[in-house]
Formats: structure tokens, C-alpha cells, sequence
């Protein structure tokens, strides 16, 4: 397994990110952007201030390595300033699972199964201090998106579909990237891999994972990291953390799913392609095994000769 440090840049600016950076459509740690006073301000004592007691869905989990397909960890609600202590503590008795469980919160829109998250409605107080890098067209910004969470939390690999940037405002985060090329060494189901323990995998059951190139960086207070669409990432807090998630489409806006307010839904061309393949299977199954297998393997080749890109 090769690994790789995240390429870092200071003092980026908008036309450096969109000159030099953003072409590249790779991963990148730029420092030096101009966020604003949240930085400064924003402390457990001043979220739990200015927000107070707006109610906010979470999940809570006894394991710090939560894992969305197999679901060890459980949504609850709580006021914001609970769930801000709770979070920023190591233990704590009052608590649903264990004393030592772990918080995470990532904001939904008013109506989750309608609504984006959008930051600057949701938090108008905090979206004062927040200054966001002009890094992307206006008219094509998806979404924006508070994260919180305790320290040791561990967010399962996925992709985006969307380019977005992760402002890390205060704490530190360890992200772990792979390229959209290693899709067949991640064992995904949808838009997620199976392999939740990255740093410990059990090669005797994902023993493509040994094939990944990773690519590593260490996000300080102030970092933004620049995380392209299709690029899987698994994120851990190492302190209590606070991050805002901007999101913005990279196609067309005609390429995605309108009907999509959490920015995973794969394009809609991307889907349709899906779809065949699953009917194509349907077909195969009505052939002998022997017939199948041959069929699958030029079907396979096919895809490869036509759509595999040479880099």
C-alpha cells in the first residue's frame, strides 16, 4: 500500500485555487484562506451561547468507528447546547448508550426529506463569522453543512458527487483520501466501503484493500481541505471538532438528481448506466453458468475498451 501526504498550499486565495489547485481535481490542504472570526470564536461555550436550545438530530454510538451500513450507532435529538457539552466531554453520565459514547452531528435542512442544509439559514448568528472562500460559481452552490463532532469519532469511507470544501474551524482532523481508481479495491455497498477499521483491515476478507493508494493529511484549526467529487475520504476528530462542509456541483446542474438534498445521489446518466447493468444481469441469470460467465467477461472487456479512462 502506497501512501501519500495531501499536497499542502499557503496563502490560496481565489484565483490561485481556480488557476493552479482546482484543474488538478485532486485533493489539497490550503492554508492561509480567509474564514473569518470563527476561528477565534467559536469555543464550546460560545456555540452553546448563540445557539442555545435549537433542537438538533445526532447520532450517538458506544464505538467511535461508526459504520452507516451495519448502523452501530443510533439517531437521538437533543438541544444544541446538550449535545455541544456532551460532545466536548470525554464521559458522561447522563447518556443513552455508555458513558463514554461518542456525538456526531451533521446539519440537516428544516424539512430533512426536503430541505438542503444551509448553514447561513440554519445558524444565521454563527454564519456571521464565517467567511466563505470564493472558490466556486455562486450559482452553482448545493449546499453547506455544519459538522460536530467528539473526539476519536470516525466516519466511514464514501465519496461525493459533488466538489466541496471542508473548513476546519477548531480541533483537528485526520482525513484519509482514495482515488476514484481504487472503487474495486474499497468493497462498496453504494456510495460506502466496508472496510471501517482502515488502519487495522482484515486482509483475509478485503484483500484488494492492500492494493489502495492512500493519501493522508492532518487538518489543523484554519485549514480548508479541498476534496474533489468521487474522491472517497474517512474522516477522524482528533479533539473535539467543529467544520463546515460547503458543497457545489462541478457538472451541469441538469446532471443531478433535483430531488436530492443531501448531495449523494450518483448523476442521473450515472444512474441510468446502473440500471442497464442490473437488467443486463437479468438477462445473463437466464443463461447456463458456463454461458454466463463468458458473456459477463465480455461484457466486462467491452466496458473496459470503451469507457476505462488511459491515466
Amino acid at each position: 500500500m502506497a501512501k501519500i501526504n495531501v499536497c499542502t498550499y499557503d496563502n490560496v486565495n481565489q484565483d490561485i485555487f481556480r488557476s493552479t489547485i482546482y484543474p488538478k481535481r485532486v485533493p489539497a490542504v490550503l492554508k492561509g484562506v480567509k474564514i473569518g472570526e470563527c476561528k477565534e470564536k467559536w469555543d464550546k461555550d460560545y456555540l452553546k451561547e448563540v445557539i442555545g436550545k435549537k433542537q438538533v438530530k445526532i447520532h450517538v454510538s458506544p464505538n467511535p468507528q461508526m459504520d452507516f451500513i451495519k448502523k452501530n450507532f443510533c439517531y437521538k435529538t437533543l438541544p444544541f447546547d446538550d449535545f455541544v457539552e456532551r460532545a466536548a466531554s470525554e464521559n458522561n453520565h447522563e447518556c443513552f448508550l455508555s458513558e463514554d459514547e461518542k456525538y456526531y452531528l451533521r446539519s440537516l435542512g428544516d424539512d430533512p426529506r426536503k430541505d438542503i442544509s444551509n448553514f447561513q439559514r440554519l445558524f444565521p448568528v454563527l454564519s456571521n463569522d464565517l467567511e466563505i472562500p470564493k472558490f466556486f460559481d455562486t450559482d452553482r452552490f448545493f449546499s453547506s453543512v455544519l459538522r460536530v463532532g467528539s473526539a476519536g469519532v470516525q466516519l466511514w469511507t464514501h465519496y461525493d458527487v459533488m466538489d466541496n470544501i471542508l473548513i476546519q474551524v477548531n480541533g483537528r482532523k485526520k482525513v484519509v483520501l482514495f482515488s476514484p481508481k481504487d472503487a474495486l479495491n474499497l468493497y462498496l455497498v453504494g456510495d460506502k466501503s466496508e472496510v471501517i477499521d482502515i488502519e487495522n483491515a482484515d486482509y483475509s476478507k478485503y484483500p484488494l484493500f492492500k492494493n489502495v493508494t492512500w493519501y493522508e493529511c492532518i487538518l489543523e484549526p484554519g485549514d480548508v481541505l479541498f476534496i474533489p467529487a468521487l474522491w472517497f475520504h474517512n474522516v477522524t476528530s482528533l479533539d473535539f471538532g467543529v467544520a463546515v462542509n460547503i458543497f457545489w456541483q462541478h457538472l451541469e446542474p441538469s446532471a443531478y438528481d433535483h430531488k436530492d438534498v443531501y448531495g449523494n445521489k450518483d448523476p442521473l446518466a450515472a444512474t441510468k448506466a446502473m440500471q442497464i447493468v442490473d437488467r443486463a444481469i437479468t438477462a445473463l441469470n437466464n443463461l447456463p453458468d458456463d454461458y454466463k460467465d463468458f458473456y459477463a467477461r465480455r461484457i466486462i472487456s467491452r466496458i473496459q475498451s470503451k469507457a476505462f479512462s488511459e491515466s
